[in-house]
């Protein structure tokens, strides 16, 4: 859990009351990061500078789809001065995860950030603020307050956090508050870990085709799932309706099914209900009784429950689809 913490906390760094937060963002001689800032001179230091604000103010806002969108590839996080432990290397999709499985959990956070400094060196860049930041649950809080030093790289259009480490100043306020507002997101997931889930759940079926795991597969379908398919070939069902059907759809695919991939172009498309999403993905799939390739594109609409799918509307090519399970020289998909 202590990673889990550090990974999240660090960007949800609360400050605990209006005076204390009003205090430590104005320029305090005694604050030991408290500096006189030379102006933005640049476009890159206020693209640079706005990151900054960004960063506090998606997370604040619990928008992490947008706040994954900041940071490169692969990011170093560096907390040790707040929870100890080593420097962590995360994803993007990683650290938000760790800190929507946290921050959501508070009634409210608040990150104040002020004396944001930016060096520029080609297409590297350090950036530097004092942060002091309040996470609020019911009358309780838990304030951090330091400096935030950020390393950014330019890529084409716009700057790219790569790593972001966290020096503590001053703690005050509950730290236990943390566990508390772990349990409270779990118990209501944030929309960014719905979206995941359901895009896990999609994930997890289509490796279950490759690997011809069918226990996998049955463990993917809520018990009232349907599979519509709207584009089926005359003679094929266009619907099929429940897990138990499904598994009988599916039952004979470990024989027909040669070597496959299906997740190797796999792109979603979220929507506005986290529990949807629309995805698109390459088949390619040698089809043993007929010795073919089957060379299929897809288009799915999924919705999922609570990690099992509801719903699945596959789009494919039914001329592909005939020709390579040769379906109109008598061949079979399936038991149906």
């Amino acid at each position: 859990m202590r990673n889990l913490f550090a990974a999240a906390i660090a960007t949800s760094v609360i400050s605990i009351s209006i005076p204390a937060i009003a205090q430590i963002s104005t320029s305090s001689p005694t604050s030991p990061f408290v500096k006189f800032v030379s102006p933005i001179q640049t476009i890159d230091e206020a693209a640079i500078a706005t990151m900054v604000h960004s960063v506090a103010n998606l997370a604040d806002q619990g928008d992490f789809e947008t706040l994954e969108s900041l940071f490169a590839s692969e990011i170093q996080v560096d907390y040790t001065s707040l929870f100890g432990g080593a420097i962590q290397t995360q994803t993007p999709e990683g650290l938000m995860t760790a800190w929507a499985s946290v921050l959501p959990g508070f009634d409210q956070t608040y990150h104040a950030i002020s004396n944001i400094q930016v060096d520029v060196k080609g297409d590297r860049a350090i950036a530097t603020a004092d942060v002091t930041a309040s996470h609020y649950l019911g009358d309780d809080y838990w304030q951090v307050s330091g400096q935030y030093e950020y390393q950014l790289v330019r890529q084409p259009n716009h700057w790219k956090v790569e790593t972001m480490t966290f020096k503590l100043s001053d703690e005050q306020g509950d730290r236990a508050l943390l566990e508390q507002a772990t349990a409270a997101a779990a118990d209501t997931p944030s929309s960014y870990l719905q979206q995941q889930q359901t895009e896990q759940a999609v994930r997890a079926f289509l490796t279950s085709l490759e690997t011809k795991d069918m226990d996998a597969f049955a463990a993917v379908w809520a018990e009232d799932a349907v599979q519509d398919m709207p584009y089926a070939p005359e003679g094929f069902p266009r619907r099929v309706e429940g897990r138990d059907n499904l598994i009988q759809h599916y039952g004979a695919w470990p024989e027909v099914s040669g070597e496959a991939n299906f997740t190797n172009e796999l792109v979603f498309y979220p929507m506005e209900d986290p529990t949807m999403v629309f995805a698109e993905w390459h088949g390619m799939v040698e089809i043993i009784p007929t010795g073919r390739i089957y060379d299929q594109r897809y288009g799915g609409l999924f919705r999922v429950v609570d990690g099992k799918i509801v719903l699945f509307r596959e789009y494919f090519n039914p001329i592909v689809f005939v020709e390579a399970f040769g379906l109109n020289e008598g061949g079979e998909f399936g038991n149906q």
